[in-house]
């Protein structure tokens, strides 16, 4: 009689990769949707596959492979499992390379005016045929569980792999999102001088959307100049085509709740389940007269983008016509036009 083995798996953690375009009804924030039955559908038919793709680096898949363990993208994000028998040290880190797959995505993703450019350099003082050319891809985001932040409380806390929003900063540019007084704002021009819309009375009962401040800061070699301030090193575990970083460390010190293994290295039960928040875009909405292209009214502040509901009254826009009004190489508002 042949031998039979059977492995049993067991769920180590999962990833939710959740953006609001897809999930807030008009001006309701997902997470404020009261109907509950409403909002749990929302989420079932929601689908990131063809808004974002995600796979493991290729350093990591080996690590994977090596553990035993499975990755396996789902409507919400992916999920990995890993055998019973399997066992994981405390400092091992798992690396998910985020790609974009639609591209209308900087259309109504908040944040996506900055650049994602690769920047290619070497040491002017290094004339040898064999020398080092450094890759950099600037404004790339990095999302660990080793910053993330929490929100809710209890049974009810999520853990996002976004850091806690920053306060102001003179450097910061539209779109950017800031806590000051507790209130979470959005800049709606660039500094200086920038203009502001409060998005909430309490960002501690907002999402922990994914800002500025979750991009790193590059810091070249001696002798390299011309890298961009914030962004990650390109190398052949990190491709050309990344959009977000998301680094997984085993354990988390100062925060067990992060840690997808306990002090013996197996699966936590129940397994975390960590969330990366992509705010959509708000924009002044201009009505036109579509056949003179007269202005007809203007909204008096920003209304966010959504496929569901409406935040205005009126008909909204498309989520693919988006305009920045620029004054002196200042951007001074995002408008959307809507011809009627």
């Amino acid at each position: 009689m042949a031998e039979r083995t059977i492995s049993s798996y067991k769920r180590l953690f999962e990833v939710r990769l959740l953006h609001h375009y897809w999930l807030d009804d008009g001006a309701t924030v997902f997470d404020a949707i009261a109907d509950l039955a409403r909002k749990q559908a929302r989420l079932l038919t929601y689908d990131v596959r063809p808004i974002l793709g995600v796979r493991p680096s290729p350093s990591t898949q080996n690590a994977l492979r090596e553990f035993g363990c499975v990755f396996k993208p789902t409507g919400q994000g992916f999920v990995v499992a890993m055998p019973d028998s399997a066992v994981i040290p405390p400092s091992a880190v798992l690396t998910f390379v985020v790609s974009i797959a639609d591209g209308q995505l900087f259309d109504y993703t908040a944040l996506t005016l900055r650049p994602q450019r690769i920047y290619e350099l070497t040491d002017p003082a290094d004339t040898s045929p064999d020398r080092i050319t450094y890759r950099y891809k600037e404004n790339v985001p990095v999302l660990s569980n080793l910053t993330g932040t929490t929100r809710g409380a209890g049974t009810s806390v999520s853990l996002s792999l976004s850091r806690d929003i920053p306060g102001p900063d003179p450097t910061d540019q539209v779109e950017a999102l800031v806590v000051s007084s507790g209130k979470l704002l959005q800049l709606t021009s660039d500094n200086p001088g920038a203009t502001t819309q409060q998005l909430g009375a309490s960002a501690a009962d907002l999402p922990a959307y994914v800002s500025q401040a979750d991009t790193p800061t590059i810091v070249p070699p001696a002798g390299i100049a011309g890298a961009p301030a914030r962004g990650v090193a390109l190398s052949p575990d990190i491709p050309d085509d990344v959009f977000a970083l998301i680094s997984l460390t085993a354990v988390r010190g100062d925060d067990d709740r992060f840690s997808f293994v306990d002090a013996s290295g197996t699966a936590r039960s129940p397994p975390p389940v960590y969330e990366v928040r992509f705010k959509n875009r708000s924009t002044i909405w201009i009505y036109r007269n579509k056949r003179t292209g007269v202005t007809i009214s203007t909204e008096a502040d920003p209304l966010p983008l959504t496929h569901f509901g409406n935040a205005g009254s009126k008909q909204k826009p498309s989520r693919g016509v988006i305009k920045a009004e620029q004054t002196g190489g200042k951007i001074v508002r995002l408008i959307s036009e809507i011809y009627v």
